[in-house]
């Protein structure tokens, strides 16, 4: 049966009128994409400005602390300079210059990672000397906070694959989330486990201030901080989470975070295994730093 005669014609009411809606929809389309586009764009470049504010101001930090102090000991012949306070000094420059390595750093590797330019070292490594030698660079701040740090090593733990450097960094910037947000005299507990044959489960918990839903997403973006009264106390440029997700992602990990705010903050994640080392096991090992009486 063909159609009525109304809906054949090129030109009639029907077919313009149905030519009419489907360019006005088609232009709506195209002003909310570009107006999408608009509010992204406007989101991205004011989260990049505070991010600029951010660093410009951790920079400032160790830079102005290693010209004054170097002023300090450029001036000796005219201004009485002990050794020890020479030495002071000299600590003093050397403490800000590893920090500025350090924001500046975190700065490539983010630009490395976005870039896809990053590449791994993986090697077979032995995972209770990369958790030592994290433990080790966290230990101060932790020891500084008299916090309480627990490692649990599980017996029979088998070793991955990695890029050493790269995991004891991620291990590094989730010891040092959990120092910063934790409380003096708080806990922070690192658990190493293989849960099944193909994965090893690195865990740190901490009973700091947590963060909601919203903040998780917020600290796991690129450019951004979570903003609270508690977190503008403490220095960063808020690249730890970022960097640390994509470094386990890139060894073909993945990364989770549970928190509850005022009760604490878990971050996971999950190494795959190299093939064939379910028999290379570790010493199980387990120790407690303890909080100073």
């Amino acid at each position: 049966m063909r159609p009525p005669s109304i809906y054949r014609r090129k030109n009639s009411l029907l077919s313009r009128y149905a030519a009419d809606l489907g360019r006005l929809i088609s232009r709506t389309k195209a002003e909310n994409a570009l107006r999408a586009a608009a509010i992204e764009s406007a989101l991205a470049s004011r989260a990049k400005s505070a991010f600029l504010a951010t660093m410009t101001h951790e920079l400032r930090t160790p830079l102005n602390a290693i010209i004054g102090f170097s002023e300090l000991l450029v001036q000796a012949d005219k201004v009485a300079i002990s050794k020890e306070q020479s030495i002071d000094y000299a600590g003093h420059i050397a403490r800000a210059g590893h920090n500025l390595l350090g924001i500046v750093s975190d700065v490539l590797d983010v630009s490395r990672i976005e870039s896809g330019a990053l590449k791994l070292d993986r090697r077979l490594a032995d995972i209770v000397d990369v958790i030592d030698g994290a433990v080790e660079i966290a230990r101060p701040g932790i020891e500084q906070k008299k916090q309480v740090l627990e490692v649990k090593i599980a017996p029979g733990l088998a070793n991955p694959e990695i890029d050493t450097s790269r995991i004891r960094k991620a291990i590094v910037n989730l010891l040092s989330n959990a120092n910063k947000f934790t409380p003096d005299g708080g806990r922070i507990v690192l658990v190493a486990t293989t849960e099944n044959s193909r994965d090893l489960t690195i865990a740190i918990a901490d009973t700091g201030i947590g963060m909601t839903e919203e903040q998780i997403a917020q600290a796991l973006k690129p450019f951004a901080q979570v903003q609270s009264e508690y977190s503008r106390q403490h220095e960063g440029t808020g690249l730890g989470l970022t960097i640390t997700k994509s470094l386990i992602e890139l060894h073909g990990g993945r990364m989770v975070i549970s928190s509850t705010p005022g009760v604490g903050t878990m971050v996971a994640f999950t190494l795959p295994l190299a093939a064939g080392q379910s028999g290379h096991r570790n010493q199980p090992k387990s120790f407690l730093f303890r909080k100073a009486s």
